[in-house]
């Protein structure tokens, strides 16, 4: 049997929603139910403020008070990465103090966006946010969203900062990521829900999933039915959970819409979105659920 990996922020991270209130306002009430549940049916890290946590629409002060209010919600038995990337290196270094300020274990950053720097410049904005605080960083490469690819050879290069540990992979890139595993000891995690159990094999280190918000217990058990060396089981929980992920995370809606909407259904704080999202209509919602249900998780 296979011993169970270990790392810094743990196995088994959701990049959870953003609870907000019928009015659209922070929902710290709900937030802190949300990390309990979560926490208490799997998850070992909760990833704050990400893309599936509406980072784009929630102000730099809701972004403080979501870590202290999780923070205490957890109390210790979970890690909180803080999402802090923006466009802007100034910005994400304030960002970053704020958040360790607020009580988080970690940092998730991601590629400047929009206006799509060369390498070089990639690298020096990483460079300077990790030497911002004493936290740990996360590189997070999704270049679908920001436009721009932290690539294998920058990555690299990063992996010699004391602390820039680990990269959330939504590359798509399997090359690229195993040619890091094999060159550097940075913690690599599946952002795309489809390649858990594929990148855990080669050696990754578990996932940041969105999927996670809603059957927290089933991805959870992928990775431990591989653990105990039953690839066999392993798999077939893997391809039970694939037509929820692609309804959730390829079917034309961002993951936060699709999310929220089964939380809601599930009776779990979610509430809406906010614009320019919008939310899922009744019947990809009745879709959602039927397919959640197969899975048995909540």
């Amino acid at each position: 049997m296979t011993p169970p990996r270990t790392n810094l922020f743990g196995r088994t991270l959701c990049a959870m929603i953003t609870p907000f209130t019928a009015a659209g306002a922070l929902d710290l009430d709900g937030a802190q139910h949300l990390a309990d549940h979560l926490v208490g049916a799997g998850c070992d890290g909760l990833v704050l403020s990400g893309t599936t946590g509406e980072s784009p629409t929630t102000t730099d002060a809701e972004k403080s008070a979501l870590i202290t209010a999780v923070r205490e919600a957890v109390a210790g038995r979970a890690t909180i990465v803080a999402g802090i990337g923006t466009p802007d290196t100034r910005h994400a270094t304030e960002l970053a103090r704020e958040a360790e300020k607020a009580g988080a274990d970690g940092l998730l950053v991601v590629a400047p966006y929009y206006s799509r720097p060369p390498q070089d410049a990639v690298e020096a904005h990483f460079r300077e946010i990790a030497d911002t605080t004493g936290l740990p960083l996360m590189l997070y490469d999704i270049p679908a969203r920001t436009g721009t690819r932290v690539e294998a050879e920058t990555i690299l290069r990063l992996a010699d900062h004391p602390r820039i540990v680990a990269v959330k992979d939504c590359s798509y890139d399997f090359l690229a990521a195993q040619k890091v595993l094999a060159r550097t000891d940075l913690t690599y995690y599946a952002g795309c829900d489809e390649h858990v159990l594929a990148l855990y094999a080669v050696g990754g280190a578990g996932y940041v999933s969105t999927v996670a918000n809603v059957i927290p217990g089933h991805l959870r058990a992928v990775l431990d039915a591989f653990d105990a060396g039953d690839t066999d089981r392993a798999a077939r929980l893997q391809q039970q959970a694939t037509p929820l992920i692609e309804a959730m995370m390829s079917a034309g809606l961002p993951g936060a819409v699709t999310a929220k909407s089964l939380l809601n259904d599930l009776a779990l704080p979610a509430g809406p979105v906010r614009a320019p999202l919008r939310p899922a209509d009744r019947t990809t919602a009745d879709s959602l659920l039927a397919l959640h249900s197969t899975l048995h998780d909540t």
